[in-house]
C-alpha cells in the first residue's frame, strides 16, 4: 500500500491523556471495588498503550487478556465487516470484566465485541474507549467510560496506527494529508 503524504497536528497531548487516564482509574476502582479480580481485556493492537496506562494505574487485583478483531486492515475507514483475528485465552464466565478500546467510531467493532463477550456469561461487563467519535456512529452502542470525545477526523498515537505507523507517538495527533 502506498501512503499518501501527510503531517500530524497534535490534537490531545501526552500530559492530557495521563490526566484523564487518572481520572478514569478512579471511577473504574469504584465500579470494580471488591471484585476477586478484574479481568481487563485489551482490544488489539490499538488499545496496547492505554491498557498499559490503566492497568499501571488501577489499584485492583488485575488479569490481562487480549483480543484482536479487524474492521479496518490498513484502511482509514471501516469495512463494517468485524473479524475476531485472536480470541481470548482465557474464560470469563462469571468474572468482572472491563474491555479496553483505542477509538470508538462507526461502533461496529466494540458492539460486536460486547456481543461476543456478553455471550460468555461473565458477571459484569463493562467497556472503556480511549476516543470517541459520535459523528461517525452507524451502530447505538456507547462505551461505559470515555476518555476523550474527537470530531471526525483521522487520528493516530498513543498505540492508534495509519498503515501500522505512527503507533509510538506518547500523544493523540490529528494527520493532515498534504497531497
Amino acid at each position: 500500500m502506498t501512503q499518501r503524504p501527510y503531517v500530524i497536528d497534535e490534537m490531545i497531548s501526552a500530559k492530557a491523556i495521563a490526566a484523564r487516564v487518572e481520572a478514569l482509574c478512579r471511577e473504574i476502582h469504584d465500579e470494580f471495588v471488591g471484585t476477586d479480580k478484574l479481568i481487563v481485556v485489551g482490544l488489539l493492537r490499538g488499545s496496547f498503550v492505554f491498557i498499559a496506562d490503566l492497568v499501571r494505574e488501577l489499584d485492583l487485583p488485575i488479569e490481562v487478556d487480549f483480543l484482536e478483531a479487524s474492521s479496518y486492515g490498513n484502511a482509514q475507514h471501516s469495512s463494517r465487516e468485524v473479524r475476531i483475528l485472536k480470541d481470548l485465552r482465557g474464560a470469563i464466565a462469571g468474572r468482572d470484566v472491563l474491555v479496553v478500546e483505542d477509538i470508538v467510531d462507526t461502533g461496529h467493532t466494540l458492539n460486536h465485541v460486547m456481543g461476543l463477550l456478553r455471550s460468555r456469561k461473565p458477571a459484569r461487563l463493562k467497556s472503556i474507549a480511549l476516543l470517541n467519535k459520535p459523528s461517525r456512529r452507524e451502530v447505538d452502542f456507547r462505551a461505559d467510560w470515555i476518555g476523550f470525545e474527537i470530531p471526525d477526523e483521522f487520528v493516530v498515537g498513543y498505540g492508534i496506527d495509519y498503515a501500522q505507523r505512527n503507533r509510538n507517538l506518547p500523544y493523540i495527533g490529528k494527520v493532515r494529508f498534504t497531497e
